[in-house]
C-alpha cells in the first residue's frame, strides 16, 4: 500500500476517520445501503415538508410567486448552481471536498470568451472547454490522491489558482458580442415546456448521477470511500483511481456550467461566478449529505436545490435586503452540517457529564 494511501483517511477535509467504518466500509453489504438510504430518506421527509413550508410562504408573501414567469425566473438563476451540485455530492459522499468549482466555472467562461473574440468556431470551442474541465478536475484529483494532499487545502488552492487563470485570460475584457442562438439558450424554454435548458439539464445529469450512485458497484464504492479509506482498500477498490475520475467529472461538469452561465448573462468576464461555491456547498449538505462522507442521496439534492431556489425566490419579493442573502445561506450551512450531528453531540456531553460526577462528589467528601 503506497504511503498516500495509508495516511488518508475516510472522511471529508483529511479529517479522522469515521466512527463506524468497520460497520459501513464493506462494499456491496446490502445492510450498509439499506443503512445509508434509510437515514438519508428520514432527512428528505423532513426535507420535503420545508419545501413545502417555504412554497406556502412565498405564495403568503406574494401572489406573484407561483406565477410561471417567477417560477420560470427563479430555474433560470439556480440552473448552473445545481448543475455544480451533482458532482459535489458524489465527491463529499466519497469523503473529499472540491471548492473550486465556482472558479473552473469562471475559467471556462473567460476562455469561451476569449477564444470567441478570436474568431474561434463555437464547436471547436466547447471541444477545448471539456479539455479544460477535465484538466482542472485532473489536477485537484492528482494532488489529492497521489500527493496526499488534503482536498480542503488543495481546492482552496485552486479556487485561487483557477481565478486567476481567468483573470490573466480576459483580464478586466468583457465579451458580449455572441450570437442570439446561443445566449437564447440561457433564457429561454425548453420547447413546450416552462422549463430553462440549464434546469432541463440538471434533470438529465440527476438521473444518470442518481443511477450511478445509488445502482452500481461505483456508487457502493463511493460510499464505501466516505466510510473508510482503509476498509475500502481492503475491500479492493481502487481508491485513487475512482476519486480522481470524480474530481475529473466535477471539472468537466463546472466548463460546462460555465457555458451555460455565459450564455444566459450574455457576457463573458473573468469574474463570473464569484462565491457561487458557498451555495453549491450549502446545496449538498441541505441535501443530507454528511460532510464526514459516506452518507447522503441524488434526492435529497435535488430537494435542496427546490427549497434554496423557493426561499431565495420568496425573499427576493418581500422587503429583504438581497445585500444579506448570504446571512440565509450560511445559517441554512450550519443547521445542515449541526442537526445531523446534534444526537452524537449531546449524547458525548452526556457521557462526559455521567463521567464527571463521581469524580466532583469524591473531590468534594
Amino acid at each position: 500500500m503506497s504511503a498516500p494511501d495509508r495516511g488518508r483517511p475516510g472522511p471529508a477535509l483529511g479529517g479522522v476517520a469515521g466512527s463506524e467504518p468497520a460497520e459501513r466500509g464493506v462494499v456491496g453489504s446490502e445492510p450498509t445501503v439499506r443503512t445509508v438510504m434509510r437515514g438519508a430518506m428520514r432527512w428528505e421527509t423532513g426535507l420535503a415538508v420545508g419545501v413545502l413550508a417555504i412554497l406556502i410562504f412565498g405564495a403568503s408573501t406574494s401572489a406573484q410567486f407561483l406565477t410561471s414567469g417567477n417560477i420560470f425566473n427563479m430555474e433560470v438563476t439556480s440552473g448552473e448552481i445545481a448543475i455544480m451540485a451533482l458532482p459535489m455530492t458524489l465527491i463529499i459522499i466519497s469523503g473529499e471536498i472540491d471548492l473550486s468549482v465556482a472558479s473552473t466555472l469562471g475559467m471556462s467562461s473567460a476562455l469561451l470568451g476569449f477564444l470567441w473574440a478570436k474568431h474561434w468556431p463555437m464547436l471547436a470551442i466547447f471541444a477545448v472547454l471539456v479539455l479544460l474541465g477535465l484538466a482542472a478536475g485532473l489536477f485537484n484529483g492528482l494532488l489529492v490522491t497521489r500527493l496526499g494532499l488534503p482536498s480542503l487545502a488543495v481546492t482552496i488552492g485552486t479556487l485561487a489558482l483557477y481565478r486567476g487563470i481567468a483573470l490573466i485570460i480576459l483580464g478586466s475584457n468583457t465579451i458580449s458580442s455572441f450570437p442570439a442562438a446561443y445566449t437564447s439558450i440561457g433564457v429561454t424554454a425548453v420547447p413546450h415546456t416552462n422549463i430553462p435548458w440549464s434546469v432541463a439539464i440538471f434533470v438529465v445529469l440527476a438521473v444518470i448521477f442518481g443511477v450511478v450512485l445509488h445502482a452500481t458497484a461505483t456508487g457502493r464504492s463511493i460510499y464505501a470511500m466516505g466510510a473508510g479509506t482503509e476498509a475500502a482498500l481492503f475491500a479492493g477498490i481502487r481508491v485513487k483511481r475512482v476519486k480522481t475520475m470524480l474530481f475529473m467529472t466535477s471539472g468537466l461538469v463546472c466548463a460546462l456550467a460555465g457555458v451555460l452561465w455565459t450564455f444566459r448573462l450574455a457576457t463573458a468576464v473573468q469574474n463570473n461566478g464569484v462565491g457561487a461555491e458557498l451555495n453549491v456547498v450549502a446545496i449538498v449538505l441541505l441535501g443530507g449529505v454528511s460532510i464526514f462522507g459516506g452518507k447522503g442521496s441524488i434526492g435529497g439534492v435535488v430537494l435542496a436545490v427546490i427549497a434554496l431556489a423557493g426561499l431565495q425566490g420568496a425573499l427576493l419579493l418581500t422587503n429583504f435586503n438581497q445585500e444579506a442573502i448570504g446571512i440565509v445561506i450560511g445559517g441554512l450551512l450550519l443547521v445542515s452540517v449541526f442537526v445531523p450531528n446534534a444526537a452524537p453531540v449531546v449524547a458525548r456531553a452526556r457521557a462526559l457529564l455521567r463521567a464527571g460526577s463521581p469524580t466532583s462528589e469524591v473531590s468534594h467528601d
